[in-house]
């Protein structure tokens, strides 16, 4: 029997959908685990399981509760370190640099003056974004100085996590972007999400419609994945003039538009793997 952690914030359609996976298998106790609802020891664990799946909406609680789990020799799909290298722009955005996988460029200023030289250094239009965030909230297309100067004043007061300014190079992809499902270090999936709204996530909006697995999206998707350190990924990436880059990695991916779309049984796919993981580690 495997015992199974399922450890989230709140049961959204992801959630349930993977629970219900779970649940067909005979082989799996399933043990559910709220993020918000108990305090944890870091130097045991109440409820020992062999694998604990992460599906935490915040990203910190998700973090830190993978990490005591880790200290206490459990296996954490995602792993801490997948979530760090995903959860947190800059190092998402490092890590592709260093791995030579396009990606947007990125300047990184820390007070309000060096933020304003670092946006006209990409010149307008560019992006401004929270380093840790999702679902496209907080983010501002600046084009021209005067809003430069608005947003970046705008962040600087909302506190000590808006005063790291991140500013990307804004990349004129054709109205949609793409969103790649990998499991382990293989694609599976991908769909595109249209919008009329520079901002094309689902959650603000965006359609949803198949993509096809090209040769060069999936090596592109392999590389990255390779690179955060594998797992249950969803790669963001735009079309640009000069072929895909990648965007953002998502380690806690959403996938509800995603099924009938693509025409993959997602959930079902993770929820294997996981169980494959804990099977080779114990």
């Amino acid at each position: 029997m495997i015992q199974v952690g399922f450890l989230y914030t709140r049961l959204r359609v992801e959630e349930k959908y993977l629970l219900d996976e779970l649940e067909k298998h005979a082989d799996v106790h399933l043990i559910r685990i709220n993020d918000g609802d108990r305090f944890f020891d870091i130097s045991h664990l109440d409820e020992p399981v062999d694998v604990l799946f992460e599906r935490s909406v915040s990203y910190s609680r998700g973090l830190y509760i993978s990490k005591i789990y880790e200290a206490n020799g459990v296996l954490v799909v995602n792993s801490a370190q997948v979530a760090e290298r995903c959860g947190d722009k800059y190092v998402t955005s490092q890590i592709l640099v260093r791995e030579n996988i396009p990606t947007p460029r990125v300047l990184m200023a820390f007070d309000e003056e060096s933020a304003l030289q670092a946006v006209e250094t990409l010149g307008y239009p560019c992006v401004l974004k929270p380093v840790i965030g999702s679902w496209g909230r907080l983010l501002a297309r600046v084009d021209d100085r005067q809003s430069a100067e608005g947003f970046i004043e705008h962040k600087a007061a909302l506190g000590v996590n808006h005063q790291v300014f991140y500013v990307q190079e804004y990349v004129n992809k054709p109205g949609r972007d793409i969103r790649a499902f990998v499991v382990g270090e293989e694609p599976i999936a991908a769909i595109y999400r249209t919008s009329e709204n520079w901002i094309t996530n689902t959650a603000r909006g965006g359609i949803a419609s198949n993509c096809p697995l090209t040769p060069e999206l999936s090596e592109i998707c392999r590389r990255t994945a390779r690179a955060m350190g594998g797992g249950l990924l969803a790669i963001d990436v735009f079309e640009s003039e000069n072929g895909l880059t990648v965007n953002e990695v998502n380690h806690t991916m959403e996938f509800r538009n995603s099924i009938t779309t693509t025409g993959v049984n997602i959930p079902a796919l993770m929820v294997e793997y996981v169980l494959a993981q804990a099977k080779d580690r114990s």
